[in-house]
């Protein structure tokens, strides 16, 4: 089970590297000038989209292999209120995700209507979210 949760942990950051980068290439992407700078951002938010879906589906895949394990071992672990709360956060993320996905083809497609800011307001979503999902796991309220 160590191996589980281990292999989860380090898909869960490779998955929030990308969920806290990808807006932050959007915030530039939005505020860069040039079209050559704009071309090579297409091409990252691309590249790290990919990079985040394996993170994302592996840390998920993961995740369920986990919580299979925990619940083998004791029923009630399933009926614990920390982690429905924890469970509802993560599909959250996964929304989150989607709407990044969607986002990388709005830019590729250069019909991105969002401001810089509103961008910006947007990445911090992603650590506020973990934030509460860590707490969550760490003190089980």
């Amino acid at each position: 089970m160590l191996w589980l949760k281990a292999f989860h942990i380090i898909f869960v950051v490779t998955w929030f590297a990308g969920l806290f980068y990808l807006p932050r290439l959007f915030v530039y992407h939005t505020e860069a000038t040039e079209t050559v700078v704009r071309e090579r951002l297409k091409i990252m938010e691309r590249r790290l989209l990919g990079i985040t879906n394996i993170g994302g589906v592996l840390a998920i895949v993961f995740g369920v292999a986990t919580l299979l394990a925990f619940s083998n071992g004791s029923a009630a672990y399933l009926q614990q209120g920390w982690l429905h709360a924890k469970l509802t956060l993560v599909a959250l993320l996964i929304v989150y995700h989607v709407a990044l996905a969607r986002m990388v083809g709005t830019f590729a497609r250069d019909a991105n209507t969002r401001s810089s800011r509103w961008l910006r307001v947007f990445n911090e979503i992603p650590a506020l979210l973990l934030i509460a999902i860590v707490l969550l796991v760490v003190v089980k309220p």
